[in-house]
Parts: structure tokens; sequence; C-alpha cells
């Protein structure tokens, strides 16, 4: 979609509100519309999209990459995209072969653009000055908050092995 808006010239984002209201309570309606009508012709197949979940993972995993694969070509056409897709997707596999979550990884493809972009715009706005990021009363305040989350965290995960470790060890010395 966000490519439509910019194949016409408009620009999407907040402004869209007020620069062309027809366009975005047009589109609103028309999915509520949608959703109703998806409404209507799913309720009778629920039990077959249920059916879904037995298909076996390793086919699910290869059709969600392919459909994958097709979405990244589709949208930018470009080789490199996918070598990246792969080059994620294997890095994705070594994490989960050796315990590591995968979350984090999603999170960051996915957030980390926008983060890119909003560090640049701050940037920009300050003209290439790096106080700008630490300078207000509510990012103290927000990098304390995450400082917190991440002790938080890391004192639970060492607990957690500590005790599994004396449980083991308990195992073991009876």
């Amino acid at each position: 979609m966000l490519a439509a808006f910019r194949q016409y010239g408009i620009q999407p984002g907040p402004l869209l509100f007020d620069r062309n209201p027809e366009l975005v309570w047009a589109l609103l309606a028309s999915f509520f519309i949608a959703m109703i009508v998806l409404l209507f012709i799913n309720l009778p197949f629920a039990q077959l999209w249920a059916k879904l979940l037995l298909i076996p993972n390793h086919y699910l995993y290869s059709g969600i990459a392919l459909f994958c694969g097709l979405g990244i070509y589709a949208t930018s056409g470009a080789v490199f995209d996918l070598l990246m897709l792969l080059g994620i997707g294997v890095v994705a596999l070594i994490m989960r072969r050796y315990g590591y979550p995968l979350a984090p990884l999603m999170i960051g493809m996915v957030l980390g653009p926008l983060a890119e972009t909003s560090l640049r715009d701050a940037l920009l706005s300050s003209v290439g000055d790096f106080s700008i990021l630490v300078s207000s009363p509510i990012t103290w305040s927000l990098y304390a908050v995450l400082a917190i989350f991440i002790a938080v965290s890391v004192i639970t995960a060492i607990r957690g092995r500590r005790k599994h470790l004396t449980s083991q060890l308990e195992t073991i010395d009876a």
C-alpha cells in the first residue's frame, strides 16, 4: 500500500489525514467492509483452516520461506535482498539450533530501519550533535528504565542458571 501511495504521488504519514482525508476515510470504510465480508466468507471454513495446523513443520517452513522470497523479489526485484533473506535465515537457523531466542532478531529486523531513520532525523535536526540523544530529562528517565529492565533480566537469568546448576549437582550427589 505504501508503494501504491508513492506511485501516485501521495506522501504516507501523519499528514495524510490532512492532505487527503477523502482517501483515508474511503480506505477505512473499505477495510471495515472487507473485514465483514471476510468474516462471512471464512466462518464456514473455520474447520478447514484449523486443519492447516496438521501440516508438518518442514512443509510449513518451506512454504513460508517461498512466499517470503516471492514477496521480497516482487517488492524490490533485487537479488541482494534475496541473498540477505537467505543470510538472515541461516543466522536464525544457527540461533535456533543453539537455543538462542529468535524474537530479538525478528524485532531488530523490523524496527532496525525505523530506528536508523529516526536517528538520522534527530541528527539532522541537531546539525550532527550527538548530545541531543542525552540532553533532556525524558531521555535520561527512559535510559534509566531501560537499564533497570536489562539489569533485572540479567539477574533473573543468573539466578535461573544457578538454580539449574544446583539442582543438577543435587541429582548427581543423590
